[in-house]
């Protein structure tokens, strides 16, 4: 009987396989946006079972086990790391058509060469063979990387971070080079009052210098994006969960920032136009830098107060929100680019039903220089399953250009995770290979499968990381 992870997986006809065993199968990977613990990589760390490699931090699976009824105390609580992995367990077979089923075969068929489907029955056999390998050095979290062929990966970094782990890396390790990614969703949350005012203490003990307006924060900014730049960051990232909108000049920003210092409650319209004006301000510095700005649109988050309350951000309890992004996106985008300093971009929608208006108004800031200079990013979050992933390659192919479409990466926290490239690659290559035997693009297999090429790898490649030797 054929095991259910084999090597034509997803692939539907001759074409799909070939396209992925011959051209896509042995890309490089690289992985431009990730949640991947910088510490682990400077350290090298061993894992000493397979809970701690699967189940840290990874709200997926905890959203999944809380819908089959486990108890808290299972999954962020204080329960052994092997009961907690038995939970995990006999909530796999719960997961079919969830693509956690596909993601933790892949899993243990791509690290740990196991057939076996995961339930109650076979828990206890997998969690000790699978530990039992984790040990090993060769399993270590570099090494980990290493077996997928991960030539980069871009973690995802606060303006505060010293950056000290990625040096460290890249001093000692020849294979996976780690580029920091400036995430200053922190500095941009001035509704957060006394936590915005913490954060600025802290900022001002980083810079050395003390922020008293908002034209010394922008230079503080600046100064810490050198430095970002100085280890080799080449992107940056946004989680927008609104769009800021409304309009004001520099010195209006300025006495809304000096409000907040002093503790003064703002109006959403104060906060909206701080957001707005100094998110186009990094955005003119991504631009200086040549950075790749990337913007996470459409989160709901920390949507129970209950457990935000209990547990804190980050823990499975955020969805997808139907607000109207795009006007005061177009709105941003266009006020940079009129002053020719309109980044690369890269959108992320969480929305499926803004792949179409979101894919639509990329198109409108493409140069005319930059190959697919403005981006509809891949599936992302609750996206980033095949269904999804075809919606988003469909959408692309019908409204811009398929062919520069920088492709996938994990979003994740887990060194298992790379098989999600794979996932990808055969999704997109039984779409391609299905086009080919309906006729509906030409049967030459090294045209498309060179398009397979630039898609996995190629192309972010020469967007992001072109001075790099990878």
């Amino acid at each position: 009987m054929k095991p259910f992870i084999h090597e034509d997986f997803i692939l539907e006809n001759q074409y799909a396989k070939q396209l992925f065993h011959d051209y896509a199968k042995d890309m490089p990977i690289i992985d431009y946006h990730n949640h991947l613990s910088t510490k682990d990589i400077a350290e090298d760390r061993q894992y000493q079972n397979i809970t701690q490699a699967w189940l840290e931090g990874d709200h997926y699976k905890w959203r999944a086990m809380r819908a089959n009824g486990v108890s808290e105390e299972y999954i962020t609580g204080n329960k052994s790391e092997k009961e907690k992995f038995m939970k995990w367990a006999a909530t796999v077979p719960h997961t079919l058509r969830n693509p956690l089923f596909h993601w933790t075969h892949l899993e243990l068929k791509t690290y740990f060469n196991l057939d076996t489907l995961l339930s109650s029955s076979s828990a206890n056999e997998v969690y000790d063979q699978t530990s039992n390998l984790l040990q090993l050095p060769e399993n270590s979290c570099r090494n980990l990387l290493a077996q997928k062929n991960v030539k980069l990966v871009g973690t995802t970094d606060d303006p505060l971070d010293t950056l000290e782990d990625h040096q460290k890396n890249n001093k000692e390790n020849k294979v996976t080079m780690v580029c920091p990614t400036w995430r200053p969703d922190n500095i941009l949350g001035i509704e957060k009052g006394k936590d915005f005012l913490n954060y600025v203490s802290r900022l001002e003990e980083v810079a050395g210098k003390e922020i008293t307006s908002y034209e010394i924060l922008l230079e503080v900014l600046k100064d810490r994006m050198a430095h970002f730049n100085a280890v080799g960051c080449k992107m940056s990232d946004h989680s927008l969960s609104e769009v800021p909108t409304g309009e004001a000049e520099i010195e209006e920003v300025e006495g809304i920032f000096k409000k907040s210092l002093k503790g003064i409650t703002l109006t959403k319209e104060d906060q909206n136009a701080y957001k707005k004006h100094l998110l186009i301000e990094m955005g003119k510095e991504y631009h200086r830098l040549g950075w790749v700005m990337q913007l996470h649109v459409g989160a709901l988050r920390n949507n129970s107060e209950r457990q935000f309350k209990n547990l804190g951000p980050d823990t499975g309890f955020d969805s997808i929100s139907d607000s109207n992004h795009v006007i005061p996106l177009s709105k941003i985008l266009s006020d940079m680019d009129l002053k020719g300093q309109l980044p690369k971009t890269i959108i992320y929608n969480l929305n499926p039903a803004d792949n179409y208006p979101m894919g639509t108004l990329v198109g409108n800031f493409q140069d005319g220089i930059t190959p697919g200079k403005i981006q509809l990013g891949s599936g992302w979050w609750f996206l980033d399953q095949k269904e999804a992933m075809e919606w988003q390659i469909n959408t692309l192919s019908n409204i811009g250009l398929l062919s520069k479409f920088v492709g996938m990466l994990t979003d994740s926290r887990s060194f298992l995770s790379f098989p999600r490239h794979e996932y990808f690659r055969r999704t997109l290559c039984n779409l391609l290979g299905n086009d080919i035997e309906k006729g509906l693009i030409p049967n030459d297999i090294n045209w498309v499968g060179s398009l397979v090429q630039d898609i996995c790898y190629n192309n972010i490649k020469q967007y992001a990381f072109s001075d790099l030797e990878l």
